[in-house]
This record gives structure tokens, C-alpha cells and sequence, in this order.
């Protein structure tokens, strides 16, 4: 038997039930257990006195019941109190709903206590604190199927002394060394039962080095499954000619990507290519660059968005810059009428449009492309890789795909995100942007608020105005779009022309009222989200978002980035209370910076996962993520990689394979 498959009925106190409880969580082994890392640990090592205590702590006390807990009943409920000494003073302990406390706390008893500090009634107290047996740092798991915490700590705890059983060594000793690293045994045992927080933090740094090793090995082994595309006819001076075309100089930055993918356009293989910059960078002229050099080469272009808001924003760029070279632009989107549906099929079959614009419609299934050659994904955080792969089997050969985001992503993670892509980052911006100035509002200057609106219509200026929901919540106490609409339009601005809209309007009022607001029909807008993107209005100068702090820092952004695009002064103003995250918004408009402060204060989670349809963590990844060790673990690949390392690589190689090849198959299905 080989140490790493050692099953799982080889633990006490594990039926058929759980096993395939646990088979389900893609627990199957012991060796998978093992890697089932703690989620947070209890300090019982460092008490805390009594006289220390503050609300808000979770600490771990020690010391004598000073008399018999008391057992109150009333409405159902129970409710357990106590009160704990240690000679440096005296703190109340409570317990709802867990009567059998009241038989823990005996009089004199000494204990250890590990629990959450709060205030009552001007006293501090213990809520419902654990009664700790031993002293160190003690794991908490992460509930599974069937399974409480405590349970897999204890099937954890039964096999840490036989480790050496169902653990072999994962990373070559060149690796190690080279990254100071410990075995794989010594990491587990420490995870698991650490000594101290010194060996904890050894532990956690091999295993999070390990889990970012294996998966950018994985992620390039998958991009190197080279797919047969489509090599198109560019010439040379191709991304010179179109830029000189048009009525403004390219940055710097949109010149090298569209360069980029010229280059990726000629090969004979699929391109695969993420465009990421910030809102306003210019990303769409990059890729409409791409589209002319498609259809010059004789092939149609698909440019799929997540919004029909968007689509026909694009649509209107698309018709305005391609309209000199003739190219044939249509609009395919879930919303037409069945005559106008069908004649746009018709217009794609027979490539009587080159370039197809439109939603998830693009992909269904009685869509058929003539000679389909590119596709362009707007806003890719919004798309799973299973709405692209339909899109992609649309066409006979591999079709170039290009994936644009206006969500700034740090390099570093960017890596682990689009390791099987190639990247270009837009990091300039195009002269002519003013900068929006950003404000944190309380709510006693909403009526000031509210009066510099008005007068910024009488010059000719509107106002977004976003809020979380679009109808009233009974547990949420944030305004809802509909609330608004009916409170500003008979109210504070009931002098200015109001419209109202959301996700679930009907598409043709959405439409109508997006095309009043563009027009200047209306001088304010209510919404939710919906115009996050694709909405391009020159003379709106103000956006306020309701209820801020509901928002991601990246989507508030997102949201900033509807205004400013003329060239007056543009405000945008967050009502909520100051808090870090809205402080960092109004300390800089740089996307980049922004969406590495996102990142820092909420993790990888969102970002990795839920933005991206059918998407999860990969295997690992959510036990640890360190930000600053991407880089290190993509440059030690690189050096597993060159020339007289094979041995050392196959390794590598053969455990990403093992932990991963499921997860990516399942994502490319996904």
C-alpha cells in the first residue's frame, strides 16, 4: 500500500454514511484529511486576567466558580449565568439555550475559559465561552457533510501519529532549499497540533507555498495543451494604419496590446488573451483593433457581453469606428422580436454580419457562424469559462479568444487567476480624463446634497444615483431604488426630470429609459448596478451611491467610472459613515491600487470565485493564500523548468497533475 491512499475506513468511528459524506467534499483518503487545514486555532497558551478584559477581545481566562451557576427559563428559552474569578477580578459568564452548563459550572470548580468579550448593561461579560481541557493553540475545522468541527479534529487528531502513513513528500529537496522551507510530515504535525505560533507560521508558509506551486504548475501545464487555431493574414503595418485612422494618438500601453495580439493573430494557434486595465483606459479601441484585423482576414468576430445595457454600447463604438472600413456590425441579444431574431441568424449564418455584438445570445444554440474567427468577452469576471467554451464551439477550428476586464487585477494574482492566458495590462490612461473627485457624505448634508444636484442641472449636468436593492427590504434597513425614485421625484427633486432603472425592467422601458438619460431627457438617474457598465454619458458629473458601504471597493469604483467622461469637474459622493474601505476610495482614483487594497482587506475569495460562474477555490486555496508568494511560486516553475532539472519537475509535475487535472477539467466543463 502506498502512503499517500491510505482509505478512509482506516480511521475509528467512520461508516459507509460518512465516508461518502466525505467522498463528496473530495475527501477520499487520509492524505486528503490530513490536507483538511484548520480555519482558525484557540490560544489557550496566553491568559488573559480578568482586570485585562475589553469588549470585543476572544480571549482565554482562567479561574474559580465563585458560586452555583443559576438556570432562568422564560419564553421558550434558557438561560445559564455564572460568574468566574482569578483574583484580579470578577466577570459574568452566560449560556442561552445550553441548560446542561448549568451542571459544568459547580461552585469552586477551577476552569478554563475561551470565549468572545461583550458588554451588558455597563459590565463585561463571557458569551457562551468553551470549557478548554488542554493549553496551546487548539484547531478549529470547518464543519463538513454530516460532519461538526470537533468531529474532524478528532479523525484529524487520530492519525497525526501515523503520518509518516499516508504522507510522502511532495516538493524536491532543490525546492526547499531554495525557499527555506520544511518538510511536508513536520508542516502537517505543526498545522494540526502546533507548539507555538513560531512553528505555526513555519508550517503555513511550506503549505501555502506548496498549494500556489502546484496550481501554476497546473494552470501552465494547461495552457501548453496547445490548440490548433487559426493563422490570419496581418500585415505588418496593420496596428500603425488603424491607429493613425482614428481621431486620436493611443497610449503607449493600448499601442503594445493591440500589438500583442497582432502578433498572436498571425500564429497557428489559438490565441488566448486577457486585456485587463481600468475603467476608461481605452480597452475597447484595443479590441475593435483586433476585430478589423479579423475581418479584413476574412473571418467573422463574436463580441459577447454580460448586459444588453453594454452590448449596445458596444454596438454604437463598433458602428462608429468600423463604418470606414464597411464592415457589417449586428446586434444579437435575448430581447428581440422573433422576426428580428431570426433574420439576425440568418445575418450570421451567411456572414452578412462579420461582426456579431451581443449577450450569453451569441451562444445558443441555433446560432451558426460562417467562418468564426475571434471571439471578444467583455467584463470576463462575469462570464464562467463554460459560456466561453460554447462560444467557442461555434467555430470549425479554434477560434482566437480575447478577454477584456475592467476590473484591475495585481499582477501577482493575475498569475493564479489567468495562468492559462497570456496578459496585457493597460496602465496608462488616455489624455482628456479628469480625475472624479470622491466625498464621503453623512446623513445630515443629504439635503445640501441634494440642492447641489439641482443646481448642477441648471448648467446642464446630471446625477446617477445607485442603490443596493430594487425594491424594500423587510431585514435590510438600506433604500431600495424603488423607494428612492418615489421619494426624490415627489420630493427634494421633484423640479428635475427623474427616471428610474433596474436589472428585471422590462428591456424595452430599460432601453427607452437608458436612451432618455443618454439623450439628456432626463436629468437624474435611479438605479441599482445595472448601470455598472455600458452606460457612456458625457455630461453626467455626479454619482451617488446609496448605502456605500454594501458595495466591493472594486465595484465602487466600477461605479465611479460612469462619470467623469466629459470635461467638466465630476463628483462622486458615498453616502454612508467613513470607514477604511471608503476612505481608500476617496484617497485615490488609481484602479490598480484600488484593487489591491480590495484585495488585501477581503482576500482572494471574490475575486477567484464568486464573480466567476461555476467557478470555485481551487483545492488549497481557501485554507491560505498569501498575496506577496505568487510571484515566488511562478519564478521557482521556471527554475523547475530549466534544463537539468527534469527529475525535480517531473515531481512537481506529477502531484499538480494528481491534485488539480479534476479541477480543471471541471471548470473547462463548468
Amino acid at each position: 500500500m502506498t502512503a499517500r491512499v491510505l482509505p478512509l475506513s482506516a480511521l475509528n468511528g467512520l461508516g459507509p454514511a460518512r465516508i461518502k459524506a466525505l467522498s463528496q467534499a473530495g475527501i477520499t483518503s487520509v492524505h486528503d484529511l490530513l490536507m483538511t487545514l484548520p480555519v482558525r486555532y484557540k490560544d489557550t497558551l496566553n491568559v488573559t486576567p480578568v482586570a485585562n478584559l475589553h469588549a470585543g477581545q476572544t480571549v482565554c481566562v482562567q479561574g474559580r466558580i465563585m458560586a452555583p451557576a443559576r438556570l432562568a427559563r422564560f419564553k421558550g428559552r434558557t438561560l445559564v449565568t455564572a460568574k468566574l474569578s482569578d483574583g484580579t477580578g470578577t466577570v459574568r459568564i452566560q449560556y442561552f439555550n445550553q441548560p446542561w452548563m448549568a451542571d459544568q459550572l459547580q461552585q469552586d470548580r477551577e476552569v478554563l475559559l475561551y470565549g468572545p468579550v461583550a458588554e451588558y448593561r455597563g459590565s463585561l461579560q463571557l458569551s457562551a465561552p468553551s470549557i478548554e481541557r488542554e493549553r496551546g493553540l487548539l484547531p478549529v475545522y470547518r464543519p463538513l457533510p454530516g460532519m461538526k468541527s470537533g468531529t474532524v479534529a478528532g479523525l484529524i487528531a487520530q492519525m497525526l501519529d501515523r503520518i509518516d502513513e499516508c504522507v510522502t513528500e511532495s516538493l524536491p529537496e532543490s525546492t526547499r532549499t531554495r525557499r527555506s522551507l520544511c518538510e511536508i510530515n513536520y508542516a502537517l504535525r505543526e498545522v494540526h497540533r502546533p507548539q507555538s505560533y513560531e512553528t505555526l507560521a513555519i508550517a503555513r508558509r511550506r503549505l501555502t507555498f506548496e498549494n500556489l506551486l502546484m496550481f501554476v504548475t497546473a494552470m501552465r501545464l494547461n495552457r501548453d495543451r496547445v490548440t490548433e487555431g487559426i493563422p490570419m493574414d496581418v500585415p505588418g503595418n496593420a496596428v500603425d494604419e488603424y491607429w493613425n485612422a482614428l481621431p486620436f494618438p493611443p497610449t503607449g500601453a493600448q499601442r503594445r496590446a493591440l500589438s500583442d495580439i497582432a502578433s498572436d493573430l498571425r500564429k497557428p494557434v489559438a490565441m488566448s488573451r486577457l486585456v485587463q486595465g481600468d475603467v476608461g483606459c481605452g480597452k475597447t479601441a484595443v479590441a475593435l483593433g483586433a476585430i478589423l484585423m479579423c475581418v479584413k482576414a476574412g473571418y467573422q468576430a463574436a463580441l459577447m457581453a454580460p448586459t444588453e445595457i453594454l452590448a449596445r454600447q458596444h454596438l454604437e463604438s463598433a458602428q462608429e469606428t468600423l463604418s470606414a472600413y464597411n464592415i457589417r456590425v449586428g446586434l444579437l441579444v435575448g430581447g428581440l422580436k422573433t422576426a428580428e431574431r431570426k433574420q439576425a441568424l440568418s445575418a450570421i449564418a451567411n456572414d452578412e454580419w462579420q461582426l456579431a455584438i451581443g449577450t450569453h445570445a451569441l451562444f445558443s444554440a441555433d446560432v451558426r457562424y460562417d467562418r468564426l474567427g475571434l471571439i471578444v468577452t467583455d467584463e470576463q469576471h462575469r462570464f464562467g469559462v463554460r459560456q466561453r467554451r460554447m462560444l467557442e464551439d461555434k467555430a470549425s477550428l479554434s477560434p482566437h479568444v480575447l478577454v477584456m476586464s475592467a476590473t484591475p487585477i495585481p499582477r501577482s494574482l493575475a498569475l493564479v487567476m489567468y495562468g492559462d492566458l497570456d496578459i496585457s495590462t493597460i496602465d496608462e490612461m488616455p489624455p482628456g480624463r479628469t480625475p472624479v473627485n470622491t466625498r464621503i457624505v453623512p446623513e445630515n448634508k443629504r439635503d445640501g446634497l441634494y440642492r447641489f444636484i439641482c443646481g448642477e442641472a441648471t448648467a446642464g449636468r446630471q446625477t446617477y444615483i445607485v442603490c443596493p436593492l430594487v425594491d424594500e427590504s423587510e431585514t435590510l434597513d438600506v433604500p431600495s431604488a424603488q423607494q428612492v425614485y418615489a421619494e426624490l421625484s415627489s420630493g427634494p427633486l421633484s423640479s428635475l426630470s427623474v427616471g428610474l432603472t433596474y436589472g428585471s425592467q422590462n428591456p424595452e422601458e430599460k432601453a427607452q429609459t437608458i436612451a432618455d438619460f443618454t439623450a439628456g431627457r432626463l436629468q437624474v438617474l435611479v438605479s441599482t448596478t445595472v448601470i455598472e457598465v455600458g452606460v457612456n454619458v458625457p455630461a453626467a458629473t455626479i454619482m451617488v451611491i446609496e448605502s456605500a458601504d454594501r458595495f466591493g471597493l472594486s465595484q465602487l469604483h466600477q461605479l465611479r467610472g460612469r462619470v467623469g467622461r466629459g470635461g467638466g469637474t465630476s463628483w462622486c459622493f458615498l453616502m454612508a459613515a467613513p470607514n477604511e474601505r471608503l476612505n481608500a476610495l476617496v484617497r485615490t482614483s488609481d484602479g490598480f491600487e484600488i484593487a489591491q487594497e480590495d484585495l488585501r482587506q477581503r482576500g482572494p475569495g471574490d475575486l477567484m470565485g464568486v464573480r466567476q460562474h461555476g467557478q470555485t477555490l481551487p483545492p488549497g486555496m481557501k485554507e491560505g493564500f498569501d498575496i506577496g508568494m505568487i510571484t515566488e511560486a511562478a519564478d521557482e516553475l521556471n527554475l523547475l523548468k530549466a534544463p537539468g532539472s527534469e527529475s525535480d519537475y517531473a515531481m512537481v509535475r506529477a502531484e499538480a497533475l494528481r491534485r488539480y487535472e479534476q479541477w480543471l477539467s471541471q471548470i473547462t466543463m463548468n
